[in-house]
């Protein structure tokens, strides 16, 4: 759908304020999403956008809503894990679930694959499913030694999965693993290790009070004596925005 030169341009400047801010600000992201969505809201991307900007504050209905728009006005099926985790926010993991075993999962590309098989892990967690998700988490993407975008975040689910289970030196060996493979710091796999090796940081300086005395807080770290041990036919939820009145309302 096409729009007024005008109209393009204050819908753009906002999408652009929604990607700039969802990570650092998701409030805010929001807020911009929501003028962006009464500008147009036959928009795919701008449906998209809203989407991510309510997933990013939990808003988790609203969020399956415009994901559900928008898959509808492209027929692309790229929102497919997102969805399904929606499902989980919403307390619905074996809606989830079912989506995992949906014929659009073959059709999401390898990122998308991965990212499916992370949603459905933690659906099965959800359900008190830990044996389950740990099965799930292995394939071939978690044993390649190659590098990939989503190699981080799936050995540290799968590491994560393991040490809920019990199976803590394979858990540390995972969250090793997840930590060489992590260069841009997208998850606290060090500070996993760290806990299960018993370091903990604490507050050289304390409050300004303590050092204008002269007292100081602990020291730097510490090493204890051992280690711590609704789916796509629910068609009450796919309202454009427009239908909705304002187009409001998981992982």
């Amino acid at each position: 759908m096409s729009l007024p030169k005008t109209l393009a341009e204050d819908v753009a400047r906002n999408l652009v304020m929604v990607a700039r801010l969802i990570d650092e600000d998701p409030e805010e992201a929001y807020a911009y999403s929501r003028i962006a969505l009464r500008l147009a809201s036959r928009v795919a991307a701008v449906r998209e956008a809203a989407g991510f900007a309510a997933y990013a504050t939990q808003k988790y209905a609203e969020a399956l809503a415009e994901f559900r728009a928008s898959r509808r006005m492209t027929g692309s099926v790229d929102l497919w894990p997102v969805m399904a985790d929606c499902e989980r926010g919403l307390g619905r993991p074996e809606r989830a679930m079912a989506m995992a075993g949906e014929p659009e999962v073959q059709k999401l590309d390898k990122a998308g694959q991965v990212e499916m098989r992370l949603v459905a892990a933690g659906a099965r967690r959800d359900m008190g499913q830990i044996d389950a998700a740990i099965v799930t988490l292995q394939s071939p993407e978690l044993a390649s030694s190659s590098v990939q975008p989503w190699t981080p975040r799936l050995r540290y689910a799968y590491a994560d999965a393991l040490l809920e289970a019990g199976r803590e030196d394979e858990a540390r060996e995972w969250f090793g693993k997840a930590l060489e493979a992590d260069k841009d710091g997208s998850t606290d796999a060090s500070d996993r290790l760290a806990e299960l090796d018993g370091v903990a940081f604490v507050d050289v300086l304390g409050d300004d009070e303590d050092v204008e005395s002269g007292e100081t807080g602990g020291p730097v770290s510490s090493l204890d004596d051992s280690p711590e041990g609704d789916d796509e036919g629910d068609e009450g939820d796919d309202v454009d925005a427009d239908e909705r009145g304002d187009g409001a309302d998981k992982a």
